[in-house]
């Protein structure tokens, strides 16, 4: 695990709150938090299902407003009151999502989903004959052949398939900050080894800061360099992983860490 202390924060939050409904039925989904999250590091937002955590990736993305608190990207508070500031944000943050199927418009061509990251990123006059090269080292990437990925519609693809081509996505971006909610929920065991591979290779290859929302407190430990744990939205515990997870000081961290089965235990199901 790699040393945060003084390293330089790309992305930070201070009361960081979203409030849906109105009077009696107000409700804080996310609930006054504070992070800092530094360049280069895996970060792991855990909790169960209605913690909050997909709440606060949004507000991160800039997809819902902040009802109260600040954030901040790169040293500055966060603008992204224009359309055109927003594109710009986005060229620092992105995203893979939960659900490869609903990640894609299923009428674009692959070709185009990567030709769009090109365009994104100011290479969309390049030749075509650069911008195959390019298309074909990310797609190699991720070990898939661009050749036989040309012409096809995504829903063509398995699913695996698709978690792949976001990160060939990503790869060709390159932005700063990437944020995986739940990225390999809907795939097989394998698969997801896979994929948190590759998203450590990208770290490493490009210094970017990975925020990785889970509710799998196994994998978060096993790809972390901090974690934070939320519950009721508020963080109730946080730390390198090390610490979190081989110490845990917070009653719901403990619980999380309890219900995680072990195949050479009874499991103890009083809990569910």
């Amino acid at each position: 695990m790699r040393d945060f202390n003084n390293a330089k924060p790309c992305l930070t939050g201070k009361g960081v709150t979203k409030t849906f409904g109105f009077g009696d039925k107000k409700m804080n989904a996310v609930d006054h938090v504070d992070f800092n999250f530094h360049e280069g590091e895996f970060v792991s937002i855990v909790g169960e299902s209605g913690s909050g955590k997909t709440t606060l990736s949004k507000m991160l993305l800039g997809l819902i407003s902040v009802t109260e608190g600040q954030i901040d990207f790169q040293g500055k508070p966060r603008d992204i009151s224009t359309n055109a500031k927003k594109k710009e944000y986005w060229k620092g943050i992105q995203a893979i999502f939960q659900d490869p199927f609903a990640s894609y418009n299923m009428f674009y061509k692959i070709d185009s989903v990567l030709l769009d990251c090109l365009k994104m990123r100011g290479d969309g006059s390049l030749p075509y004959e650069k911008k195959f090269e390019l298309m074909t080292e990310a797609c190699s990437f991720v070990n898939l052949k661009f050749a036989e990925l040309t012409n096809k519609y995504p829903f063509e693809l398995s699913g695996g398939q698709m978690q792949r081509l976001m990160i060939a996505r990503i790869f060709l971006l390159k932005p700063k900050i990437l944020l995986a909610d739940e990225p390999t929920s809907m795939i097989d065991a394998c698969s997801r080894a896979t994929i948190l591979d590759m998203l450590l290779k990208l770290r490493d290859e490009i210094n970017m800061t990975i925020i990785f929302i889970t509710h799998d407190i196994g994998l978060a430990y096993y790809v972390s360099d901090t974690v934070y744990i939320m519950e009721h939205g508020k963080f109730v515990e946080y730390g390198p992983a090390d610490k979190v997870i081989l110490n845990p000081q917070a009653p719901y961290t403990k619980r999380l860490i309890n219900d995680v089965p072990k195949i050479y235990e009874e499991w103890d199901l009083t809990t569910v």
